[in-house]
């Protein structure tokens, strides 16, 4: 068969396309090649580690960091003494354990440590810390208080959070859950929800009870660390509720493991099975993930995600909004366009909880509110995450910029959140850092705190009139 020859406009005689926007080079598409380089023969001790070895999921288990000292050793050859003294002194004033994968590590620019987003995620200097918020609590979200059993959160009528376990594959700094997860820091003693079959149980017998709930969130701690056969169990368990059309699996494992998934490793097949499960009883299961930086998303990520998708398992992410992070225009916006090229569907980006410890990563509502106006029309609107506060009291979460008031000067904002608990207001907080020293020694004062509060919730209640 010869194939006919199609004449070109300029052969044809017809006028050349007229291109409304300015040539792109190819060369600024960052976010199309993830690095593939050999970037942790960075780290000393890892020098002579092939590239099989590296991406060996069990390697990768064997050296986690999970003390201040082992990860000292690890780059001391990289770094000065008084950063050394920096991160240990960061260290001891941390509510979360150590716990970090040699991948993330590597992935660390050791040349500039201490603006590095991802080393801020996870390594808590003593130079950066900040007081903590007069407002803060522990469990800010009162996710215990709407516990009806221990470990299952029931605060959206349809929806409930199933939290199977307390560890986790790594130990981030802005954790939610920092009440619970991992061991006992110096600040924190834990509250235990440890996998236990006979909670598990407790909390499946309670969802058989609630025809309502339509939607349940593995989560923890980490799916990560669920063994693939409890995972089976507890993903079969849920899709013989008829009510329940949904789950997700909920684990950042993806993010700073993602050579885990390959075929034949029982989590993945687990996974996979679930997927097909739920795809043959007509419901919906999902992986929600949490890349935080661009810089997290390398050649091991797209392989993973190709095979995910050549299985038909959806992976959405949730990002934490933090400051020295991914709060610029152009830190989002690369992540988001790299996220949406690999195939995984950005979903929300959480204004930083309150949590202790972490004052120097949280941002203002205002900077949330900036970034989804410039991420806005820069790529499709399934792949533009909403930016959402979790309200502090057990509100759930709200559109950034839903607030019933926001007074930028004391840094107050207030939601309401009539489909879950109507009539009450939720708050949340700007960082200190970001206020006038006049109201940051405002905040300092109970009197003058009370007042600030009390005109929030005046003009709140005004704007709901």
């Amino acid at each position: 068969m010869t194939l006919e020859h199609t004449a070109s406009p300029a052969e044809a005689g017809e006028a050349p396309i007229h291109h409304l926007k300015p040539a792109v080079d190819p060369a600024t598409l960052t976010w199309r090649t993830p690095r593939r380089d050999a970037f942790w023969q960075q780290i000393p001790a890892w020098r002579d580690v092939d590239h099989a070895t590296f991406g060996d999921f069990l390697w990768q288990e064997k050296h986690a960091i999970t003390s201040s000292k082992r990860l000292v050793d690890s780059v001391r050859e990289l770094v000065s003494d008084d950063f050394i003294a920096d991160v240990e002194a960061g260290f001891a004033q941390a509510p979360m354990a150590v716990r970090i994968s040699p991948y993330l590590m590597s992935l660390i620019d050791w040349s500039a440590p201490h603006t590095d987003p991802i080393r801020r995620q996870f390594l808590p200097l003593a130079s950066d810390l900040e007081p903590d918020h007069p407002m803060l609590t522990l469990d800010s979200l009162h996710e215990q208080a709407d516990a009806p059993v221990p470990g299952l959160t029931h605060r959206y009528q349809d929806k409930a959070l199933f939290l199977a376990l307390d560890t986790c594959p790594v130990y981030c700094r802005f954790c939610t859950r920092s009440y619970a997860v991992g061991l006992d820091t110096e600040q924190v003693e834990k509250v235990q929800i440890k996998a236990s079959k006979s909670r598990w149980d407790r909390a499946f017998q309670y969802l058989r009870e609630r025809p309502e709930v339509e939607d349940v969130v593995i989560s923890g701690g980490d799916a990560y660390r669920i063994k693939a056969d409890q995972l089976l169990e507890i993903g079969e368990t849920l899709l013989a509720i008829p009510h329940i059309r949904r789950f997700r699996v909920a684990t950042k494992g993806l993010a700073i493991l993602p050579m885990r998934i390959k075929a034949g490793d029982p989590w993945t097949e687990a996974v996979t099975t679930l997927s097909d499960k739920a795809r043959k009883l007509g419901k919906d299961m999902a992986i929600h993930t949490h890349f935080g930086h661009a810089n997290e998303i390398t050649g091991f990520s797209e392989d993973m995600m190709r095979l995910f998708q050549e299985r038909g398992v959806l992976v959405r992410n949730q990002a934490v909004l933090q400051r020295g992070v991914n709060d610029t225009d152009q830190a989002m916006l690369e992540m988001t366009r790299k996220l949406g090229f690999i195939n995984v569907h950005p979903y929300y980006v959480y204004v930083c909880d309150m949590v202790r410890g972490v004052e120097n990563l949280r941002t203002t509502v205002a900077t949330a509110l900036s970034l989804e106006k410039r991420l806005r029309g820069s790529t499709a609107g399934f792949n533009t995450p909403t930016f959402v506060v979790d309200a502090m009291g057990g509100g759930g979460k709200r559109d950034a910029h839903s607030y019933e008031h926001y007074d930028r000067e004391t840094g107050i904002s207030v939601y309401t959140a009539p489909s879950v608990k109507e009539g009450q207001l939720f708050f949340y907080y700007d960082p200190l850092s970001a206020l006038s020293p006049d109201i940051q020694a405002a905040w300092q004062d109970a009197g003058k705190r009370e007042e600030m509060l009390q005109a929030a919730i005046a003009a709140a209640r005004a704007n709901l009139r």
